[in-house]
């Protein structure tokens, strides 16, 4: 497979150097929209008294059942955890009280493959150096208006090891992303200091091997964006995000890459496959 890179030697010393790079203008308006669409239509069909899995970043004992391990090859809805009442019932339609839907999009869905599986998706990965890349998660994540969780500052090895490290993240902005409601935030060049904890799955779920370090807010820059604008992020980048308390939304699709050449998959990561990933290309 003739795969170029697409990325120039000044990107990619950027990458390199900072941690992360955005690539404006990456998906374009007709790709927007299609996954827009698509989820509309997937949320249209999700009967919420299906799945009662309140998904939260902050307390990951409420991860430990069955729906969320057996989520990594399936799509599965995630609320947040403000949009139940004291009774268990949701306090505004499940349109605007869903957290995120994963993590099997970029495999199950057609309008979501297309684009996770295409050639300038490829290319990226070509130029970073992968040499058998699979995608291992997908998310679509909503940041719902006044509502929407923060997600705590983490890197992304955390979560998706393999030895050696070679987790990418993939972060597309679907709408515009700002301070106001609630973009990225990372600490420019952290990755050069190494991974700092991992997520374990164990016999009694899954947790963390190691307290959070505390980081300095000063540290953090935001990475505002325009819709279609896509960040790639070092696995071992620390980043964040905030709650967003703004009217809007913040919505974005995002996907995790790792490789399979030369390195090995963590057997106590939390997603465990019963059926092998696919590569994107084989170089």
């Amino acid at each position: 497979m003739g795969i170029v890179g697409n990325l120039t030697p000044e990107q990619l010393q950027s990458f390199n150097s900072q941690g992360f790079l955005v690539m404006e203008s990456f998906a374009s308006p007709e790709e927007i929209e299609a996954m827009r669409k698509r989820m509309d239509q997937l949320l249209h069909d999700f009967d919420p008294s299906t799945a009662a899995s309140i998904f939260s970043t902050k307390n990951q004992l409420k991860l430990t059942n069955e729906y969320f391990y057996e989520s990594a090859e399936k799509i599965s809805f995630f609320f947040e955890e403000k949009a139940f009442d004291d009774d268990g019932n949701l306090k505004q339609p499940k349109a605007l009280s869903i957290n995120k839907v994963g993590h099997a999009l970029h495999e199950i869905d057609p309008v979501f493959k297309e684009f996770s599986c295409s050639e300038k998706i490829s290319s990226l990965l070509f130029s970073l150096g992968y040499k058998r890349p699979v995608i291992i998660q997908s998310m679509y994540i909503f940041k719902q208006p006044g509502i929407g969780g923060e997600v705590s500052p983490h890197q992304d090895n955390s979560f998706l090891y393999t030895d050696p490290k070679t987790c990418t993240g993939l972060w597309l902005a679907l709408e515009d992303a700002t301070v106001v409601n609630s973009c990225l935030w990372a600490i420019p060049e952290s990755q050069k200091n190494g991974l700092v904890r991992r997520f374990i799955r164990g016999e009694d779920g899954v947790y963390f091997d190691q307290p959070s370090p505390s980081y300095d807010q000063k540290d953090f820059v935001p990475i505002e964006v325009k819709a279609g604008s896509l960040v790639v992020i070092h696995g071992d980048l620390i980043h964040q995000s905030f709650e967003n308390q703004s009217p809007n939304s913040r919505h974005a699709y995002s996907w995790h890459v790792v490789d399979t050449d030369g390195c090995k998959w963590a057997e106590d990561n939390w997603i465990k496959r019963k059926v092998e990933p696919k590569a994107l290309y084989a170089s």
